[in-house]
Formats: structure tokens, sequence, C-alpha cells
């Protein structure tokens, strides 16, 4: 996008199938379960129904596969963990072993192995509430260790460091994940510590490595002097603290629905489960319960005294109310000390992080870019595509934000005829959306959801690399802040990924101007003031010290592309004005690649046509009657605030 004054221009650039090049301007201003041991099975047949502030769009099933991962499943609850865990606590003198659950057969080619490693439970049903949603894309082997089993910490390692090295013998270039919740997450640790070799992918969900620092270390001689007849109430009691209950009953509640309703299946979500609690008195009879704290204190021992050796992808997730463990804390400091670590805090969660309702692991494995196929991520091959659910949840963040600015949205067809909406946008790839950021970047967000929403188009945005990496997630307020972009499809900015993008026939938006244009000079405080303040320069340095230098053969400003968070002027936010302009074939031209006399008309071409554009919109936004925040606060106010707010005539 061109930008003059407060005007925009966009050029699209379709060079395969349909090989055209348009531009464009702007201003910015029932569930079926069946369980028998480890089998599970579930079916539905899901429908969609969103809605955008302006309009609602009811996407068929035979137009959702372009875009999205059109697979809402349902997804378990606690109580199916309860009712399942019935037959799998059965005493069967047994030890330590793998199970996959039934309801993961169906995944994605090539799909990299996922051990689930149990937290002192050890039935390996943790994960049971996403075992619908990661068996899509993983193949999923849970541990159940078996309650009455001895087998010590160091015993479980040895196991599961066998499965790893055998795993990994077959299929040497694809990486193995370990999930290790709490007592798993030290079980993964020491794993990864003891096979630096080998492809390992991390996550950590409240390690149990802050067992020192937790007040369950004085729980064991408080057990062992308590009257026999608390003991059957002992692990109930603990399960109020590891888990809260309303939050784990809401994780199976229909969403969006009417509260009236939401009300009623919570009531009856919460009478199903408090009977089924009992079970959990069979799952850690008080003789088991001592033996897993006393495995404890060894696994978090043993993991603490080996993290120098972890070189593993890390995720850590760190719930904010967990009160067994100062999971918080404790996730800061690995955070530091594993080298190739990423942190996600949830500061409403509990112990039971896995068990509640809001937390979708797929998702954050997503947000983190840690889900790949092979040993080095492909952002193209290994991007899965955004489920409804997540595409709302995206846009419902920045929805504030539509409300406000109320952008509008025109094409050119390819008669020349400019008309509201995206229809002059072609609906088949490959196609290069090139454009021109506003301050912050702040026009993304309408063109990304307006192309699903209208087109059904899922466009795949160029980013910087740094916003993929640790350093720059260390400096924000949250650490989670740009995940929204990497499941919409951002993708480091690289000749390599440019290229699959095309061959895959995908929408792909490029900013030739970079994070330069995004981070405008002339704000209240930028760049070239912060670097004036010693305290700023130095975390500026610091933040760009290990970033990829792009733009190494250019010099002057187009070239300045250190991240840096500017500090900007409050100001009432005006109207953001988009136009694709006429497609512009470039089929059989194939001599402007190699002559450059032929290129330069072509770009002049392009140049007349971005012109054109931003002629036409500030010509044009002088004629809007709510070109005003005012004005079109006003309008809301009277029509409803999900009302679309008229703009000029064509």
């Amino acid at each position: 996008m061109v930008a003059i004054g407060a005007t925009l221009s966009t050029l699209i650039f379709s060079p395969v199938s349909r090989r055209q090049i348009s531009s464009a301007a702007g201003k910015f201003n029932k569930r079926r379960i069946s369980a028998r041991g480890s089998v599970l099975s579930s079916e539905q047949s899901p429908t969609v129904l969103f809605g955008n502030g302006s309009f609602e769009k009811k996407f068929d099933t035979e137009i959702l596969p372009n875009a999205f991962d059109n697979v809402d499943l349902e997804r378990l609850s606690v109580k199916d963990y309860l009712e399942c865990s019935k037959d799998l606590i059965k005493p069967d003198g047994g030890p330590p072993r793998w199970f996959s659950p039934l309801e993961c057969a169906s995944r994605l080619e090539n799909s990299p192995l996922l051990l689930y490693l149990p937290d002192i439970d050890g039935v390996g049903l943790g994960l049971i509430l996403h075992h619908q949603r990661l068996g899509r894309i993983f193949d999923i082997w849970c541990l159940h260790i078996p309650g009455m089993d001895r087998t010590p910490f160091t015993g479980l390692v040895q196991l599961v460091e066998r499965t790893v090295k055998s795993e990994n013998s077959r299929s040497p270039n694809r990486p193995i994940y370990l999930v290790g919740d709490s007592l798993g997450a030290c079980l993964a640790l020491a794993v990864a510590a003891l096979n630096r070799d080998i492809d390992l992918i991390l996550i950590l969900a409240n390690p149990a490595t802050s067992f020192s620092r937790s007040q369950l270390q004085l729980l064991v001689p408080f057990l062992e002097v308590m009257p026999g007849q608390l003991h059957v109430n002992l692990p109930y009691i603990l399960s109020l603290f590891a888990g809260n209950p309303l939050r784990m009953a809401m994780a199976s509640v229909e969403k969006g629905v009417p509260l009236q309703q939401m009300v009623g299946e919570l009531s009856e979500t919460l009478a199903a489960l408090l009977p089924s609690l009992h079970v959990l008195g069979d799952i850690l009879p008080i003789e088991s319960l001592l033996w897993k704290l006393e495995m404890l204190r060894s696994a978090s021992s043993f993991a603490n005294s080996r993290l120098h050796a972890v070189k593993a992808q890390t995720l850590i997730l760190a719930s904010g109310r967990d009160q067994l463990l100062p999971s918080g804390k404790e996730a800061e400091r690995l955070y530091h000390a594993l080298p190739n670590c990423k942190l996600r805090n949830f500061s409403d969660s509990s112990h039971s992080l896995f068990m509640e309702d809001g937390i979708d692991l797929v998702t954050i494995i997503k947000g983190a870019s840690f889900y790949r196929r092979k040993r080095h991520i492909d952002y193209v091959s290994d991007y899965v595509p955004p489920t409804p659910f997540e595409f709302k949840q995206a846009y419902e963040s920045y929805r504030w934000l539509d409300i406000a600015v109320s952008p509008v949205m025109l094409s050119t067809l390819e008669n020349g005829k400019i008309v509201r909406g995206l229809a002059g946008i072609p609906c088949k790839g490959p196609v290069i959306i090139v454009g021109y950021h506003m301050l912050l970047g702040w026009e993304l967000s309408s063109i990304i959801s307006r192309m699903l929403m209208e087109r059904n188009i899922l466009v795949r945005g160029i980013a910087h690399p740094l916003l993929f990496g640790k350093a720059f997630e260390g400096i924000l307020p949250d650490s989670s802040a740009n995940d929204i972009y990497r499941i919409m499809g951002a993708v480091p900015v690289s000749a390599t990924n440019f290229y699959k993008l095309l061959s895959t026939k995908s929408h792909v938006l490029l900013y030739p101007g970079g994070i330069r244009e995004a981070l405008h000079r002339k704000v209240f405080i930028d760049y070239d003031d912060l670097m004036k303040i010693p305290y700023f320069k130095a975390q500026i340095e610091e933040l760009n010290k290990h970033a990829v230098r792009l733009r190494t053969d250019v010099r002057g400003e187009v070239a300045n592309q250190d991240i840096h968070l500017p500090i900007v002027y409050p100001k009432l936010p005006g109207r953001f004005y988009y136009l694709f302009g006429k497609p512009i074939e470039t089929e059989g031209r194939k001599l402007e690649l190699r002559d450059r006399e032929r290129a330069h008309e072509l770009y002049l071409d392009v140049k007349y046509e971005v012109e054109r554009c931003i002629s036409y919109l500030k010509e044009k936004r002088e004629k809007d009657p709510y070109r005003n925040l005012l004005s079109r606060l006003l309008y809301q106010a009277t029509h409803g605030c999900t009302s679309e707010v008229p703009t000029f005539e064509l």
C-alpha cells in the first residue's frame, strides 16, 4: 500500500493461474461415547454461524474447507475423564504402558508423534478434552501409570527414553513431542536432558520443578499422621485445589447460546459431575498419593539438576491461580534458564490447566509456531488453517477497532466498475497483495477479516522474522500478543517462503516498506528520540542484536528495520478507506523478467493505477457524511452499534 498523506493504495499480483495485477487505494485516518479401558469414540456434524458487527454470514460446509480447518468437534468433558478412568484404574498388576485414544485415529499425513506424560494421577487421560483436535495433527500416545505401580521416577525416565529412541530410529526426521503435565513435565525435561541429539519438542504445563518451594512438600508428614477416617476425603479436597470446578464444567457448555440456556447447561453439567468425583479416591488412594508425592520430590530434584543439558525447543504453560505449585514464578525461572524456550501465561487458570474451559492446546501450539512435521518448521506446508471458532476469537479481539474506524471496502471489477465490497478480488490464487502500512499496522485486521467473511479467502501475511522469535515476546506485556497473527497465517519474510506460498496458490499480503512503515516517525516519541535515551537505546539494541537483518543491500531510511515500540499521541480515529483497483493482466509478460525497459513500462502502468486510486479516494472521502467519528457514533447510537455506517455515493 502506497501512502500519500492519509491515503493508502494496494496492489494485487496474481502471477500464476490468473496472472493479474490490480491496484487499490484507501485512507487509513450429540456426542456418542463408548469406553472400554482406553477406547473412546465420538461423532458430530457442526454448523457454524458468524456475526461480524455489520452483517451475519453463514458459512456453508461446502465452502469452508477453502479457508478454514472445518472440523469443529465437540470436546469431551471432565465427567468423561472420570467415567473413562473407572476402567483404566482397575488393578491388573501390570506395569506402566502406552495407549492411543480411538478418537485420535484420523490425522494428517506424516503427523509427528506426541507422547503425553501425566501428572500424579497417572491415568493418562489428562488431554481428554483435547483428544479430538490433537488427533487430527498428531500421532498420540498416552502414558498410563497404574495406581498401585511403584516404578520409581528413574524407571519412568528409562521407559520414556526407550520409546523416544525406538520411535526416533523409525522416523529420524520426524520430531517427537513430549507434553508433560506437572510431574510429567519433570519427566519430559529429564528425557530431553539425556537425549540432546534427538529432535524433541517439550510442552510443559505447570512444571513440578518448583516442588521444593511449594506447600505440597509439607503435605507428606501431615498425611503420615492423618486419621484413617479422613483419608477417603483427601483426594476430593485436593481436587478442589487442583482445578476450578466451574471452569472445568464450562469446558463442555456450548458457546454462543443465550444466557438462560448456558446457565441451564452449566447446572446440568455440574449436577452430573459432582456424583462422579468419588472416582478421585479410587484414582489416588492414600498409599498411592504418598508414593506420588515422594516421587514428585525426586522428580523435581532430578530434572533441576539437569536443566543445563536441555536444549530442546520448549513451550511452558503457566497457570496464574495454581494453588498447588508456584507455577507463575517457576515458569519465569525456566524461561530464562532454557535457551530455546517460550512462555504462555494463563492468569485465570488453576493447576489442572488442560481440564479447564477456554484452553485449547492445538490453538496454543499453532499460536506459538510450535507445530512442525520435520526437523525444521515449514511455515507453508506445516500450517494448519484456523477453525471458525479461532477466527471468531481473533476477530472479536479487534472488533472494537472495526467499530471505531468503520472501514469502507471498495474494489474494481475487470470491466473497470468500482463496487462496494471485495467482489473485484480474484478468488483463485496465487495472488500477491502489495500494501503500505499505516501506523502500527492497524489496517491489517480489517483486510484479513473482511477477506475471510466476504470472500472466504485466507490471506497469508509476510511478517518480520523477529515477530516469531523469543526476544520480541520478552518485551511485550503479554507474550501471546502476536499469536493471533501466526494462527491467521503470518509467515516470516523470505524468498523461500514467498515462493512456497505462491506455489500453493495462496493469497499473499506483502509490505515492501516493511516494519519501517509501520513504525512511523513524527509520533510523540519515535525511534530517533528513543535512541537518545540510554535505557531505551540499550533495550532496542538488545532486542535487535540477534534479529535477521533485512534490506542489507540498500541504504537510507528504507533500510532502517529496527524493531521498537514508539509512543504515540492519543487521537480520535479517522475512517479507513480501501480501494482495490482493476486487475492488471501479467500473463504472457515473461519478457519483463529479462528486459529492464519493458519492466519499467509495467512499473509505470502500475504506478498510474495506484495514483488513480489514491486520487479517487481523496476526492470521494470529502463527500463522506460519516467521515468524522462523532457522526459515526451518532449513527450507530440511533441504528444500533452493529449497523453498517453508510458512506459516499459511488
